[in-house]
């Protein structure tokens, strides 16, 4: 008992040593302000609060306005208790990631090894725990996950705006959004998502509670049908989209180091879903309850809405948080160039901010060619989701943990509400072996089923995806003809 206490004091005081350096590398510009300067309050966060607006920002943006399309895929019963499910799988993967990432650490802090001016990433705490064949699996499914993530929300602003101003096509407002969410370049880190992050989310629940109560007012539909599921490629189409939903902790490992106490961190993830869910379940059963089997072949739950002041300000909202989801994604990204090229450890912003610019640029030109706003969510979801933020977090923990010694001097010890190692493992197993097979397996078939649909239909570099056919006169008839 005696080795096992003083390696539980070792890595206490090294988590205390952690907290006392990050607290000073985040305190040497606070130093020269005062405490409740206005800067530090809206630009320098690191508290477990912050951590709680970032992750439940985070978690839903655009997503919010396919579930209902995804409910008609699935039927109203399915759609909830999928929700619930991939819910609180997404929570226990995420604590697992952060429990990972406070093992990958302490260790390092018994080497000695310093993060000043270094943001830690999930592949670099899978090849520290597991070596460089995992850190490649993590480095490659996380950084094509992230991609698509903010490939996803640009699509989704040229979707959004549309509503409001049709003059100009959803290609178009694309080009220009894209210049718009470049300027994320020049947000240092995660802790600078304070004020963001506080923002995004009472944006996103005002268009949450906006979805449900306009759709409540509006009434069902004359002749409104719930036929769903009626086929499974349908239906793993919308499962898969509620899978993409939950799997937004790909930025877990970032949120956590920006903290002042990343071993704060294990139950956050938890909290935020559950807020989430006050969202996105009235929501999406409110708006499938009005319309049915409508939304079938309405993947944006604004197209079915009428227009009035409301739904503008709830667009408004939604394209603002777009923008920082945006940054979200895209700000790991960025960490990884910046390593790459040498340039991660350069003080500059402006330096730093050139130096990404090259990322956006894949991500502007993917937009462009595949403008499919919902379908393109559950393909992200099979493909990378399935694999980012569930099968290789449970897999890494199985291996992390698999011999008696890594057990007895782990850094966290299993949660109270699953004292047991192999009640863990189990878990961990059920989740590799679902997801897999559900998830990527059904999911991808039925995704890219879906996905290859859009394509024949509307063609790569689609101008106007879903968009309501111009009035058959003059110009506006020869366009319609044309395509």
């Amino acid at each position: 008992m005696l080795p096992q206490k003083q390696a539980e004091e070792a890595i206490v005081s090294n988590l205390t040593e952690m907290e006392l350096e990050t607290r000073e590398e985040d305190k040497d510009e606070e130093e020269q302000q005062s405490l409740f300067s206005f800067k530090n309050l809206l630009w320098h966060g690191g508290s477990a609060w912050d951590a709680w607006f970032s992750c439940a920002s985070n978690q839903v943006a655009q997503v919010l306005l396919t579930l209902p399309y995804s409910f008609s895929q699935l039927g109203m019963l399915s759609g909830i208790l999928l929700q619930v499910f991939y819910g609180l799988m997404g929570s226990w993967t995420a604590y697992i990631i952060s429990v990972l990432y406070i093992e990958y650490r302490s260790r390092k802090e018994k080497e000695n090894v310093s993060f000043k001016n270094h943001v830690i990433q999930w592949f670099e705490v899978l090849d520290g725990l597991l070596g460089p064949y995992w850190k490649a699996a993590g480095l490659a499914f996380n950084c094509t996950f992230l991609l698509f993530g903010s490939v996803i929300q640009l699509i989704a602003c040229a979707s959004n705006i549309y509503y409001i101003n049709d003059k100009l096509d959803k290609r178009t407002w694309t080009y220009i959004f894209g210049a718009c969410c470049a300027t994320t370049v020049f947000i240092p880190s995660f802790h600078n998502y304070r004020i963001w992050s506080f923002l995004g989310l009472g944006m996103t629940t005002y268009t949450a509670w906006y979805l449900a109560i306009a759709a409540f007012v509006h009434g069902q539909v004359d002749g409104v049908t719930h036929s769903g599921p009626k086929k499974l490629v349908l239906y793993f189409t919308g499962a898969t989209n509620i899978l993409y939903t939950f799997g937004g902790h790909a930025v877990t490992v970032e949120i956590m180091h920006a903290m002042w106490k990343p071993q704060k961190f294990k139950y956050i993830y938890l909290m935020a879903t559950l807020y989430v869910f006050t969202l996105t379940l009235p929501s999406a059963s409110a708006v499938y309850w009005a319309f049915g089997d409508e939304l079938l072949n309405h993947s944006n739950a604004f197209s079915l809405l009428p227009k009035n002041g409301f739904r503008d300000a709830a667009v408004i909202l939604m394209l603002i948080h777009q923008f920082i989801t945006f940054g979200f994604a895209c700000t790991p990204l960025y960490f990884v160039w910046e390593k790459v090229i040498g340039m991660h450890d350069t003080k500059s912003i402006c330096l730093r901010a050139l130096a990404r610019l090259p990322v956006v640029i894949p991500i502007w030109f993917l937009a462009i060619i595949f403008p499919f706003f919902g379908p393109i969510n559950s393909a992200v979801g099979a493909l990378l989701v399935s694999f980012t933020v569930y099968i290789i977090p449970a897999l890494a923990h199985m291996l992390t943990y698999r011999k008696a010694s890594a057990r007895q001097n782990a850094a966290e010890k299993p949660p109270f509400f699953m004292p047991s190692w192999t009640a863990m493992y189990a878990f961990n197993a059920f989740i590799v072996v679902w997801v897999l097979v559900v998830g990527f397996g059904f999911g991808g078939w039925a995704s890219m089923t879906n996905f290859i649909r859009q394509i024949d239909t509307f063609g790569l570099f689609a101008k106007c995806y879903q968009c309501k056919p111009p009035p058959p006169t003059g110009a506006a008839a020869a366009a319609a003809n044309h395509h």
